[in-house]
């Protein structure tokens, strides 16, 4: 195992920053699995290098086999273009696929309504999510 503190790491694709993470300390595990036990910031950027979505989460863990994320504690996506956030305890990211997913209950905070519901799946920034099973009261608009 080695550890690491301090660390700030970019994710680019063709010469552009996709992923900003911030993390206070991370445990690189045998087998290259990655352990993030005091927490895990990350910011999420578009084609053209604005943030489109940051993510927060009080621990979490890459698992390298599945390249899977997961987060844990308090966990919080906020889209920045929406300004909605997400929050629930815990929470699994695709980075391939750039999803993300739950099965437990999440709280999502909109301009005019909060949305609660159990389970969740939506696009990485947030910008498109199905919530599986919904409660509360929310406006709809017709079209």
């Amino acid at each position: 195992m080695r550890k690491v503190e301090n660390v700030e790491l970019y994710y680019t694709e063709k010469d552009r920053v996709k992923v900003k993470m911030i993390a206070a300390e991370f445990h690189e595990l045998d087998g290259g699995d990655r352990d993030f036990p005091k927490g895990i910031y990350m910011e999420f950027y578009d084609e053209f290098g604005k943030m489109e979505s940051t993510l927060r989460a009080n621990q979490a863990f890459f698992f390298k086999k599945d390249n899977l994320w997961r987060g844990r504690g308090k966990v919080e996506v906020k889209n920045i273009a929406k300004n909605e956030q997400l929050n629930t305890e815990e929470l699994f990211w695709k980075q391939t696929e750039q999803r993300i997913y739950t099965d437990k209950f999440v709280t999502i905070r909109q301009q005019n309504d909060v949305i609660y519901g159990e389970g969740l799946e939506a696009k990485q920034d947030m910008s498109d999510y199905v919530i599986k099973k919904p409660t509360g009261d929310f406006e709809v608009e017709e079209q």
